[in-house]
């Protein structure tokens, strides 16, 4: 089965065919105000009050975490009190979420229609244009519609509305991100273009490729915002914010929570006798949210919230295929970058006083065997599928009171202590959250330099491991937190050590520790947890940070592919197509992290790290070095006020300082120091069930619930499959995805082992490209006369892709001296021996070797056996059939006599089969409304028309006055 969505969705909407045909003919709305005489659309009730918010300076401080209770034992936290949700899309006969809008508007309102992926439930959100300025109306239609009902009342709009402009259609769209107001009215931030970068257990992941933000105003007010130069400046500053680059979500997999997570906890909730909350938006983790400020709006005022609003991953987002012997394996690699204590390098170092530190990154990376899709094992088990692996790494600024100066004259400023803290009161708290996010132990692996001439990291370095060591020893435990310390740049530049290695042996010991998280069920397929997380930090927790996770990670999938009965052995070596696909996946994530903080690709790669290409690595490194001076002294200012807007650090409010005009944004990720709250112990510093060792959730079947359908838990079926769309193969996202299949397609010789975890690249030739030359003595006994004369010969007669090149002369003179020695070559006129073809190498064959072949030809027993048979055959056929024939298969007579008279009169179809026939038929004259593609569809309206006797100006004009 396929599915059927492009690189890039133009969706245009769950309009009826009849309806679509008429918005070509709506003019477009007239400049005024108007107001709706007549609507149908409006439930009946009372309107509800407008949303007001309250204006603040100051960061919501999430300080109740949510924790893990008894009845939540396992990872993630951070997550502050929300309104309580449901989700309409949850019915009795199953889970339909809606992944297709279409946004119409009027004079005075904007209509919001969404349905599900099968185009079978409608529904329509109302918003009011006419509120006054810095209020939202929002009115949530409950009725869920079928496309005709939908269309009666779509057409009950446009007639209500003929005298002000009517009904037209304003954009398609994905999803709604949320509301934000900069100084007056409101603005909408809806999705128009997205594309697929990832496929879990059946549900789809995007990346937003295109936003518009829409004013919920109207048509006479836009004019007014526009010549307000304050308001106009903070949509400026808004718009710095690039939403198309590492910005993801999804409809009905929770991508800000670790695979762990999801699964274990809907375990959890349906033994509870709950629906799981995976496939729903609404248990969103708030840390790695960054909408979340503009979701606030909608989560006051609505009721089924993210039945229309999507949270939004900002990090990074990769996924790859092993393809082992045609057996598909997926390797899923995400970062979930943290909201709290977000921005840029020079600007954000080291901790707030809530715990939060800057760069804060979860990455984890999901092998799936892909034999089977969803994320149920068979039989029923639901969320038990033992072809899922998952492994969680983390990365953060040293939780230190600290900072850097930046100037564009100092290319490194120096690193000042800001504050002495004696209990080390942030440290603390981090560490209580990776307790809550991740339980024990806390593997802290300190990569920043020792020793230096002029002290920067070192300063940092003496108080970081006094921290460590303080919180450590009040522990009831000591081993909840494990301290690793190395100066990995003055090992990278010693010639008698290597990093690789280093980091090898700490990946060991690291996984030894925390273990991998394997789903599974029962005593064959036992579920495995991983308990506690690697905390990997250099100063910038960028290049140094990134090579680190990358050996680590590499180990880790070494144990992922074991765990799936792939490979028998957990280690994988370099320079297989496996490990140089996930290199690729960790170079771009390391990237991606690099250029959301520090302005700049990586400066060292894992080829630094390596020594391979040193000459080209080393000039691309002076450019990323030069680019990252240039972003941080000159262009860090304006990202970090766009995410200080974005995320709701900031906000309008009259009397106080515009974004533009604060000296520092201290304020604005420090807590009110005014605020009362309660002050921790500086002894007891971490949670109790914080500390609590995690419990594999129960398994639960089908059997059990219930329940005969899957699609009552998980509609991954309808979103992975799309029975209804017409898919091509160049637009399936498993097609186009990067495999290693296609570098296998690409060996040069087909004697090659197709193996991707077999090595492309020994390190034994490495080693002699690093031996200095010198003179070789022979052993003076052998004659070379004869030799030398063949060896030209072969030189002559060597194929071109034979491989000649890749042999030195001095191997091509070793191979003839052991010739002559071991009389390998027949002196006698025959074939040659099996033994000989074993030594003997086809493109080293003499030119006596090849003359005796071509006169003496010979094959082997097993090949004249066959040729014999092929001869033969036809000449043993019988001519008549004969008493010893066999009777045919029962299944090939019952199939020559369904075509006998009889046997077709008996045939008949139901009332059912003959309605769904008429459909299909039916069907046929409104083709073009189920074409999504919009190239496609202007191409059989053209047809269409010429069919009907148009000439393709008479279209062409005709579409003009329409449009």
């Amino acid at each position: 089965m396929t599915e059927s969505f492009e690189n890039y969705d133009h969706h245009q909407g769950p309009i009826p065919s009849t309806l679509e045909q008429d918005e070509e003919a709506i003019s477009e709305v007239s400049e005024g105000v108007f107001i709706e005489q007549f609507e149908t659309a409006d439930a009946p009730g009372e309107k509800r009050e407008p949303y007001l918010p309250s204006p603040q300076l100051h960061p919501i401080a999430p300080v109740n975490y949510s924790g893990r209770d008894p009845q939540d034992p396992h990872l993630e936290g951070g997550d502050e009190k929300r309104p309580p949700q449901r989700a309409l899309s949850d019915t009795p006969d199953g889970v339909h979420r809606m992944q297709k809008f279409i946004l119409y508007e009027t004079s005075t309102r904007y209509y919001i229609v969404g349905s599900d992926s099968q185009d079978e439930r409608y529904r329509m959100l109302k918003i009011d244009r006419t509120v006054d300025p810095g209020e939202l109306s929002i009115i949530e239609d409950d009725v869920v519609y079928t496309k005709d009902e939908l269309t009666h009342l779509l057409a009950a709009i446009e007639d209500g509305n003929l005298a002000h402009g009517g009904l037209k259609k304003r954009c398609a769209m994905w999803g709604i991100l949320g509301f934000i107001r900069f100084t007056t009215n409101y603005y909408m931030l809806v999705i128009t273009q997205k594309s697929i970068v990832a496929m879990l257990g059946g549900h789809y992941i995007y990346q937003i490729e295109a936003t518009e933000l829409v004013p919920i105003i109207t048509a006479t007010s836009t004019k007014k915002a526009d010549k307000n130069p304050e308001e106009a400046r903070f949509m400026g500053i808004f718009g710095n914010l690039d939403l198309t680059k590492n910005f993801y979500f999804s409809y009905s997999y929770d991508i800000s929570r670790t695979l762990q997570y999801n699964l274990t906890k809907a375990r959890e909730s349906l033994k509870n006798g709950l629906r799981p909350s995976m496939t729903s938006s609404a248990d969103y983790n708030e840390m790695f949210a960054w909408n979340h400020y503009l979701l606030q709006p909608a989560l006051q005022y609505m009721t089924n919230t993210f039945d229309w609003c999507l949270p939004l991953l900002h990090g990074f987002l990769d996924q790859c295929k092993i393809s082992v012997f045609g057996r598909p394996v997926y390797v899923t690699l995400i970062a979930r970058r943290s909201r709290y204590f977000a921005g840029a390098r020079f600007l954000k170092r080291g901790a707030n006083d809530l715990g939060y530190v800057a760069n804060d990154v979860e990455s984890e990376q999901i092998v799936s065997d892909m034999r089977t899709t969803s994320f149920h094992a068979p039989g029923g088990i639901l969320f038990g599928s033992p072809n899922y692996t998952s492994y969680v790494q983390h990365r953060g600024s040293i939780p230190l009171y600290w900072s850097q100066e930046s100037s564009p004259s100092v290319p490194k400023p120096p690193i000042t202590l800001n504050l002495v803290d004696p209990f080390f009161s942030a440290a603390a708290l981090h560490f209580d959250q990776l307790f809550n996010r991740y339980g024990t132990p806390i593997i802290v692996l300190n990569l920043i330099k020792s020793r230096e001439r002029v002290p920067r990291e070192s300063l940092l370095l003496h108080e970081f491991t006094q921290a460590v060591n303080y919180l450590k020893k009040l522990l009831p435990n000591k081993d909840d937190i494990i301290y690793k310390a190395w100066d990995m740049s003055r090992v990278a530049k010693s010639r008698d050590q290597d990093v690789v290695e280093k980091l090898e042996e700490t990946a060991e010991d690291v996984l030894k520790q925390t273990g991998i998280f394997h789903n599974g069920y029962g005593e064959d397929h036992p579920i495995q947890l991983q308990r506690g997380v690697c905390r990997t930090n250099c100063i910038d927790c960028l290049d140094r940070t990134n090579a680190a996770q990358f050996v680590i990670g590499k180990r880790a999938l070494g144990m992922q592919l074991k765990a799936l009965g792939i490979i028998e052995d957990g280690y994988l070596k370099y320079d297989t197509d496996v490990s140089n696909l996930f290199t690729h996946m960790y170079h771009d994530h390391g990237d991606s992290i690099a250029l959301q903080y520090g302005g700049s690709h990586l400066v060292n790669t894992m080829e630094t790290y390596r020594k391979i290409n040193q000459w080209s690595s080393q000039s691309r490194d002076m450019i990323e070095s030069f680019k990252r001076y240039y972003n941080n002294s000159f262009m860090d200012a304006q990202r970090q006020e766009a995410i200080n807007l974005f995320l709701g650090n900031y906000i309008f409010a009259k009397g106080q300082p515009m974004l533009w005009d604060l000296e520092t944004d201290y304020y604005l990720h420090h807590a009110d120091p005014r605020m009362e709250k309660n002050k921790r112990s500086y002894v007891k510093w971490w949670t109790d069930s914080h500390l609590e060792k995690l419990e594999i959730p129960p398994v639960v079947s089908m059997a059990e619930l219930n329940n005969p359908d899957i699609s009552f838990f998980d509609e991954f079926w309808s979103e992975y499959y799309r029975p209804k769309a017409l898919s091509a193969f160049p637009k399936i996202f498993a097609y186009r995805m990067v495999s290693t299949a296609k570098s296998i397609k690409a060996l040069e010789s087909a004697n090659q082992d197709p193996s991707p975890f077999a090595v492309r690249s020994s390190s034994s030739d490495k080693d002699n490209r690093r031996k200095r030359r010198g003179v070789k003595i022979l052993d003076p006994t052998i004659d070379l006369s004869k030799q030398i004369k063949r060896l030209s010969l072969q030189r002559w007669l060597t194929d071109a892709n034979g491989g000649q090149s890749h042999h030195s002369h001095e191997n091509n003179l070793k191979y003839s001296l052991n010739l002559s020695l071991n009389d390998s070559i027949p002196s006698i006129p025959g074939t040659v021996s099996k033994s000989d073809k074993e030594t003997l190498p086809t493109h080293l064959l003499t030119m006596d070797q090849i003359v005796h072949h071509s006169l003496n030809p010979s094959v082997s027993k097993t090949e004249k056996a066959e040729y014999e048979r092929y001869v033969t055959h036809p000449l043993n056929l019988p001519m008549v059939p004969h008493e010893g024939v066999s009777n045919p298969p029962r299944v090939f007579v019952d199939y020559l006599n369904s075509g006998s008279p009889s046997a077709v009169a008996d045939l008949s179809s139901t009332v059912e089969d003959e309605a769904v026939y008429r459909s299909f038929v039916d069907a046929a004259d409104n083709y073009i409304a189920g074409v999504e593609d919009m190239p496609a569809k202007l191409r059989y309206k053209a047809y269409q028309g010429y069919v009907a006797g148009k000439g393709f100006k008479q279209m062409r004009a005709e579409s003009l006055v329409k449009g």
